[in-house]
């Protein structure tokens, strides 16, 4: 079965802001750790959904003024 990305989501929550947080090992940007961004690729839709979640509810999704 093909899994379709939810159509309100990029491909990915990279905002080009690309900066590591040393303590909590997450981008400070789009707020995926570094496994989630490394692995992003390779990930199923359903392996997105709830890191897709956590962004949104962490605040990391949407950015400021994109889909609002």
């Amino acid at each position: 079965m093909i899994q379709k990305a939810n159509p309100k989501r990029p491909l990915s929550p990279c905002v080009q802001v690309c900066r590591v947080n040393q303590g909590t090992n997450a981008c400070e940007g789009c707020g995926r750790t570094l496994d989630e961004i490394a692995g992003w690729g390779r990930m199923t839709e359903a392996e997105k959904a709830p890191v897709w979640e956590r962004l949104e509810a962490e605040g990391y999704w949407p950015p400021s003024g994109i889909l609002a």
